[in-house]
């Protein structure tokens, strides 16, 4: 049989196809963490008419607890308006959306500004300041082979 592929050939194609590197998905997205101070995105026009819709739909049915419940109605009232009615909440999203991408450039000018500071301080690594440290612990193992 030359050139054919014998079942167990195919066998362990297969599974090596199959395996999926889980371990390596996992640090990468752990690598990430998230920074407190960073900015939080702006709400969309249909989340700020959530915020009114919530108030008026807990004043109308008080004993109602599903959220899920909330947000069926809040979705079909949202889709029935017209781009009018629409219009105070994408202007609302609108002016949240643009105080957010000034908190970005401040932000993000803080992030260039930091670590050139950093730098500035000590031009050294960590591992060059402590190979410092062990030359100058006041050990004299060179000066007892004399």
């Amino acid at each position: 049989m030359k050139g054919g592929k014998s079942k167990a050939d195919t066998k362990s194609s297969k599974l090596a196809v199959n395996k999926k590197p889980a371990k390596a998905s996992k640090a990468a997205g752990a690598a990430a963490a998230k920074d407190p101070n960073k900015p939080k995105r702006p709400s969309s026009a249909f989340f700020v008419f959530m915020e009114d819709f919530r108030q008026t739909y807990k004043k109308d049915h008080p004993n109602n607890k599903s959220v899920a419940a909330v947000g069926k109605a809040g979705g079909h009232k949202w889709k029935s308006l017209s781009d009018t009615e629409k219009a105070p909440y994408v202007a609302k999203a609108d002016t949240r959306k643009v105080d957010y991408e000034k908190n970005m450039k401040a932000y993000n000018k803080k992030l260039e500004e930091g670590p050139k500071e950093d730098e500035e301080e000590s031009d050294k690594s960590v591992s060059e300041v402590n190979d410092e440290d062990d030359a100058d612990d006041g050990s004299d193992e060179e000066e007892d082979d004399d």
